[in-house]
């Protein structure tokens, strides 16, 4: 275990001025508190936070942030308090411990909803000072690096979270030589087969190929000689994780890796990178499509250096990053190359900041933390910020020119909401390069994105399985509970509304207003929307509005009728309803299959979808290998599943002939206020309509409403249309809908 003076010469030596009373005091004092506590492994747990510090000093950090990592445990895990920290060592240094202090005693039902909002924690409190970053990086490594001694039922769920957040948030900061670490070691017990595989392939490759990256090197370092350029050239190796993942996600066997070896070019100035670009184009051939320039259009993390894949010596293929000594310092610590504290002479730490502000990194993690930290729950802040992490990145323009940097993957409606919320809240179609595309397309570097706009669109919940950013995400799914927390809040009106009717009362919003503490909901809408879900009853309303209203009414079960072909169906709330037999009648088209439709092989048998089409529906046809042809309305979601098939696509269309008497299927979606006699006035519609109902069932039951899903049989889309339209006049249905797949 290092000793106290030892810390303080490592520190001296980057540092000459370095403030030892402070490392002295941190360090009696964590060694003190943590007293005879021992971790997994047995050795005395003050060895945990000595090796944090340790880890720091490597990155050149200054005395307060050393001072941090020695208490970074205190207030969590000892009897130590914000208090006695703060007046010790004042209240900065407080502060950036307490960051680090894990929330206790969270009443919170799962463990995901409990790691998310210490995650938020810590975020906020990085985003207020980067070194709280600094700290919690390395004290993750070194837990790492000791992760065998910990229980096998937590180890798995450290490993994961650390590949899942902490490496790609070390990635996003520019250390990514903490990053690699972090991956390496989890990867090691995420998947120790793989990892042991590919780690002795690894080691096969280097001794089998050590020649070659000699050769290599010197024929690039006489290469540079010749041209009066002062660069040093470095053979670099990829790492366990980083070939695992490229053989998982390219479906690519190790054999067929052409990367596995890289090569870092390091020079004094921007002037001599592109000179030294210029050299070793001139000398070999460049592999097309592998040349990236990140000095003139540096990534997120402020990561600059010009890469790119030759045919070099011996016909190899070789990739070269180029970069000059102070872009590598800002590749390899990222965040802690920039850092800059000021000490008074008392040496307790003034308020200032870590970081430059003028980073990209700093200015990445504020906009980050800006957009989760609002309005999430737990679960969506979680993820939302894994996606938020992604480090591939792809870098578009407006048409005024204006950057944005993306995830790998993502749409224009990624686009459109990186550049507003507003912006992508109305987006219906964009322009790439000038050329109207679809709103799914996979952006690539350099692409111009224009959005078009209507004030009238409403973002379709559909877009958040479209999109890959967590600010898309997370104002989809707002914009969506929007919609439909107006729909539930309609269908609450009128619930309350017949309620308050039948107990001889009087509704008005305004009434809801005087009782809301009692309904637990914070205003008028939240109330409604949640009685059209089902979630407080229309009973409980009545009395909070009416608390001395007594429902004093009996209701006599319906006798049975007495027209011939009419039949009693209870329903599963217990609700007793009468259904016409009529309804009944009819079947679901040909059951053969022989649907005259004009563009499909007389000898293939045609089926419908499940949610049906009719006459007037756009439809596609789907080959199914044995089973002839499906056909799905063009609307139909279920047709996602095959965009990535296009050889099952078939172009169909209806060709009906004139007169021809033949029903075809569609599935409407009815939410049925409860009452009796709802389920038979609907199905009086249908009938009155010259509709027949094939199937129904009960989807889902409340004291105040039915769902229910209907499978009709209509003559066309004018029939469905005029039929749906009735039913949402009909005095017993709260929504209409049909379904779409």
């Amino acid at each position: 275990m290092m000793r106290q003076y030892e810390l303080v010469e490592r520190v001296q030596r980057y540092k000459p001025d370095a403030n030892e009373a402070l490392l002295n005091k941190a360090y009696v004092y964590a060694m003190q508190k943590h007293g005879h506590q021992r971790r997994a492994s047995g050795d005395p747990y003050f060895s945990h936070p000595l090796e944090v510090a340790a880890i720091l000093t490597d990155m050149h950090m200054d005395e307060a942030t050393i001072a941090v990592a020695l208490l970074h445990d205190t207030i969590e895990d000892t009897s130590a308090t914000r208090q006695e920290i703060d007046e010790l060592f004042g209240p900065d240094l407080g502060r950036l411990v307490e960051g680090l202090t894990k929330l206790k005693k969270l009443d919170l039902v799962s463990k995901k909803a409990e790691q998310a909002e210490n995650l938020r924690k810590l975020l906020l409190a990085i985003a207020e000072d980067v070194r709280v970053l600094l700290v919690k990086l390395a004290d993750r490594l070194h837990n790492m690096r000791t992760l065998d001694h910990v229980p096998e039922s937590k180890r798995l769920r450290i490993a994961e979270e650390t590949m899942e957040i902490y490496a790609p948030l070390a990635g996003r900061m520019g250390m990514q030589g903490v990053r690699e670490e972090l991956e390496e070691l989890a990867f090691r017990h995420i998947n120790p087969d793989a990892y042991k595989t590919v780690t002795e392939r690894l080691a096969e490759v280097v001794d089998r190929n050590k020649g070659v990256i000699e050769e290599i090197e010197a024929t690039l370092s006489k290469l540079f000689e010749k041209y009066g350029l002062n660069a040093s050239v470095k053979s670099r190796q990829k790492k366990p994780w980083s070939v695992f993942r490229k053989m998982e996600t390219k479906s690519l066997s190790f054999e067929q890796l052409s990367d596995i070896f890289g090569f870092r070019v390091l020079v004094d100035s921007v002037e001599e990178c592109y000179r030294a670009l210029g050299a070793i184009h001139t000398s070999w051939p460049l592999v097309p499509g592998r040349f990236k320039d990140y000095i003139s259009t540096p990534k997120q993390n402020d990561y600059r250096s010009i890469h790119t894949t030759i045919v070099g010596p011996s016909k190899q293929r070789v990739e070269l990053q180029i970069r000059t000594r102070d872009m590598n310092e800002i590749a390899e610590y990222g965040v802690a190359a920039h850092a800059i504290y000021k000490d008074t002479p008392s040496g307790v730490v003034q308020s200032s900041p870590a970081l430059s502000k003028d980073t990209n990194a700093y200015a990445w993690l504020r906009h980050t933390i800006e957009q989760l930290a609002e309005g999430d729950n737990p679960e969506d802040f979680l993820e939302n910020t894994k996606l938020e992490l992604f480090q591939d990145q792809v870098f578009c323009f407006t048409p005024k020119g204006r950057l944005i940097a993306l995830p790998r993957g993502a749409t224009p409606i990624d686009f459109a909401y990186a550049v507003h919320t507003d912006v992508g809240d109305t987006c219906v179609g964009a322009r790439l390069n000038g050329r109207t595309m679809p709103l799914m397309t996979e952006l690539k570097n350099g692409d111009e994105v224009e959005i078009i706009r209507s004030k009238a669109q409403t973002p379709p919940a559909a877009w958040e399985s479209m999109v890959v950013t967590g600010k898309a995400r997370a104002a989809i799914r707002r914009a969506t509970k929007n919609a439909v927390r107006k729909q539930y809040s309609g269908l609450g009106l009128r619930i309350l509304e017949r309620a308050f009717e039948r107990a001889g009362k009087t509704f008005h919003k305004e009434k809801l207003k005087p009782v809301l503490p009692r309904l637990a909901r914070k205003d008028v809408e939240d109330a409604l929307a949640s009685v059209g879900r089902g979630e407080l009853a229309s009973a409980d309303v009545l009395k909070a509005v009416f608390p001395d209203y007594r429902d004093e009414r009996v209701t006599p079960m319906p006798q049975k009728p007495r027209e011939e072909g009419w039949f009693n169906l209870r329903n599963a709330a217990g609700m007793l309803f009468q259904l016409p037999g009529k309804a009944r009648r009819g079947g679901a088209g040909r059951e053969d299959g022989a649907v005259p439709i004009r563009g499909v092989r007389g000898d293939l048998p045609v089926k419908f979808a499940p949610e049906g089409a009719v006459p007037g529906d756009r439809i596609v046809g789907i080959l199914q290998p044995g089973a002839g042809i499906t056909i799905y309305p063009i609307q139909s979601p279920s047709l996602i599943a095959f965009d990535d098939q296009p050889e099952r696509w078939v172009d169909v269309r209806w060709d009906i002939e004139e007169g021809m008497k033949e029903r075809f299927p569609a599935r409407v979606s009815v939410t049925a206020i409860n009452s009796p006699g709802s389920l038979a006035e609907i199905a009086q519609v249908i009938a009155t309509n010259d509709a027949n109902i094939h199937m129904l069932s009960m989807v889902r039951t409340a004291p105040d409403f039915t769902e229910m899903l209907i499978d009709l049989e209509v003559w066309d889309l004018k029939h469905l249309n005029r039929l749906l339209s009735q039913l949402k006049d009909s005095s017993a249905v709260g929504g209409v809908r049909r379904v779409n797949g």
